[in-house]
């Protein structure tokens, strides 16, 4: 899915990531919270969501807004604990979003950190968590020839519920 985050002065910043997880409290994604998506998302924690199916009839769009909020340590640590050990080494190893000098730099840095854990199983960096996103709204857009696509939004009203109405294309 793509990630839209803005940072607390405006500047929008669009990046895919994996959904790893969603039930009726959100969708989950996982980062680092040093790295510019971390960083715009503990300053200003609202997203957009995007999926695209751009194969299926004339295209399909989910479209999810909401807030976001870190999600349990229990929870971040189950699911780091279920990564190969390469993604875990990887995640210590990376400085997400900071300059890398070299790709030698990095393939060292993951050679240190390999070590460093060596016969033992590796612990979720401190900084490395799980992020919900809570939908406020969900758009279903459906392409459709001419442009005249039928598009559905789904919005939380004050109380919490759910309401439907249909958008023009």
């Amino acid at each position: 899915m793509v990630v839209a985050t803005a940072a607390l002065d405006a500047r929008p910043s669009a990046r895919t990531v994996l959904l790893k997880a969603h039930d009726a409290r959100g969708f989950v994604f996982y980062t680092h919270l040093d790295g510019r998506k971390g960083r715009d998302l503990q300053a200003n924690p609202h997203a957009a969501l995007l999926f695209h199916w751009p194969r299926v009839d004339h295209g399909v769009q989910v479209r999810i807004e909401g807030s976001v909020a870190l999600v349990h340590d229990a929870e971040a640590d189950a699911y780091f604990a279920s990564r190969p050990r390469g993604s875990q080494v990887g995640a210590w190893a990376s400085r997400q979003s900071e300059t890398l000098p070299a790709r030698d730099a990095f393939e060292t840095r993951i050679a240190e950190v390999d070590a460093e854990f060596s016969g033992r199983a590796v612990p979720r960096p401190p900084r490395w968590t799980g992020l919900r996103v809570a939908p406020t709204s969900i758009e279903f857009w459906y392409g459709a020839n001419f442009r005249l696509h039928e598009r559905h939004l789904y919005a939380r009203d004050r109380a919490g519920e759910w309401q439907r109405r249909m958008l023009y294309p």
